[in-house]
């Protein structure tokens, strides 16, 4: 039977009244939105996945980290090579902190002086560097591109169009749709939690996490955003607690009316649960840095990871970020200080890890809008395209350095111009690696990323990269 024109389905309903409360001040404040939306989600098309908890950690280095001033070439030929072409912007050779990888070329690379803690996770097996990765539609050589013969990708150097493919996985698309998202969307059925969304943000609202049928849960370093001031002590609260506890006990005749009451007393629940949760996770030895808003996130992920089993989560996707890394002028003085945030952030994470025995269950990575470039524009450095990035985690085959680390020199195959240089691994390898430790099967890896065919055959039995222990 067809439906009139005007009849409005349930599930649209509750998303309108989500949309439209997002105008209105005193809902606004008052409403999960986010834990709304989720909760109105059909979750009949979930595939489901067997296996113990796991859970991945997406850390954005936003605005376009100079990550070739974080590994660094240290051999007398390559670092003359990477001091000549950085000029002003070159770390000293001595200042370098140098790593031993398990496997090597024959070439030595460090760390920035910055990264202290990141150097002994390094030696430790702890963490590894994926180098020279970067968004592409398929493989590219400098001939390929200035000849126009290879599809790039959309907006090549702009922060919204690359951080936004960096997030879904698809840089031939615009897409709002990420690849956190679809892995969500197939994996949410493990958790026996249905109320709230295995992909938590401490960043708010992200494309990363966001799938067809899952959005983020997004809460404060503190834990749950929840309702403000509900149950909480002192006459207006009180009031507030009373008021909303009367409209959410009400049976009302109109079945939208209804209908939205029960959404909004299902996101109070969960929020109360959540909260509830991990504030009964024991408080951690390792003492938390000062005045480090990313440590602060990476503490609430880790009370999140600790209250796994009261909440009901055996799959978890966690979104972070530190922002500042656009760094047109004064790079050396700001990326030193972001690096510095980033390497406390990560060493207190992983002790935290350590302490709830979680840390080979765990996989942090960062993520970038793009590298910058290797030549200076007088004190700082401009959009640029291949850089370097890190994985940590008990699971990660570490100490060793995967993808091709280029030659910094001017005017090589990979330059394309002023030191922008052409990734040598697609991101989707990075990306599709991830996927299968967690759980993903291969044959639904071109549903998450949907150009890795040009890069990865999913029947092969050999992982992408290799940089993950998957079983």
């Amino acid at each position: 039977m067809t439906k009139k024109k005007n009849t409005i389905s349930r599930r649209k309903f509750i998303g309108d009244s989500c949309a439209a409360l997002g105008y209105t001040t005193l809902f606004s404040s008052l409403i999960n939105l986010k834990a709304m939306a989720a909760a109105a989600m059909d979750n009949s098309a979930i595939i489901p996945y067997g296996g113990d908890y796991k859970a991945l950690v997406c850390l954005l280095l936003s605005g376009g980290n100079d990550s070739f001033n974080m590994l660094i070439p240290k051999g007398n030929t390559e670092y003359n090579e990477y001091a000549t072409t950085r000029s002003n912007l070159a770390i000293p050779k001595n200042d370098i902190l140098q790593i031993n990888p398990n496997t090597s070329d024959g070439r030595v690379f460090g760390l920035h002086p910055e990264l202290t803690d990141m150097r002994k996770m390094f030696e430790s097996g702890n963490l590894a560097f994926l180098s020279n990765v970067g968004t592409l539609i398929e493989p590219s050589t400098k001939s390929d591109i200035k000849n126009n013969v290879v599809k790039t990708p959309l907006g090549l150097f702009s922060h919204s169009d690359q951080v936004q493919q960096w997030q879904t996985g698809n840089p031939g698309e615009r897409s709002n749709i990420g690849w956190g998202g679809k892995i969500a969307d197939l994996v949410q059925s493990m958790n026996s939690n249905d109320a709230i969304s295995m992909n938590i943000s401490l960043r708010g609202s992200n494309i990363f996490q966001r799938g067809d049928q899952i959005t983020p849960y997004t809460i404060k370093n503190s834990g749950s955003v929840g309702i403000s001031g509900y149950g909480g002590n002192g006459f207006f609260n009180e009031l507030k607690t009373e008021a909303l506890n009367s409209m959410l006990e009400k049976d009302y005749q109109d079945i939208y009316k209804n209908t939205y009451k029960n959404t909004v007393k299902a996101s109070n629940d969960a929020n109360l649960a959540f909260q509830e949760a991990v504030d009964g996770v024991q408080e951690f030895i390792t003492p938390l840095p000062e005045e480090n808003n990313l440590a602060e996130q990476l503490h609430m992920v880790a009370k999140t990871i600790g209250a796994r089993d009261t909440l009901g989560f055996s799959r978890q996707i966690f979104f972070v970020e530190i922002g500042g890394f656009d760094n047109h002028d004064e790079l050396l003085i700001n990326h030193g200080s972001n690096l510095k945030e980033v390497n406390d952030a990560l060493n207190y994470f992983n002790s935290l890890l350590f302490e709830l025995n979680m840390n080979d269950c765990v996989t942090t990575f960062s993520i970038s809008d793009f590298s910058r470039t290797l030549t200076s524009n007088g004190n700082g450095t401009d959009h640029a395209w291949g850089g370097n990035a890190f994985m940590m985690g008990g699971a990660v085959n570490g100490r060793e350095i995967y993808g091709n680390y280029p030659t910094l020199a001017l005017g090589s195959d990979l330059d394309l111009r002023s030191g922008v240089i052409i990734p040598t691994t697609a991101a989707d390898l990075y990306m599709a690696e991830l996927a299968l430790w967690f759980g993903v099967a291969p044959s639904d890896l071109n549903t998450i990323l949907p150009n890795l065919s040009n890069f990865y055959d999913t029947n092969s039995g050999t992982p992408p990269l290799g940089f993950m222990n998957i079983s």
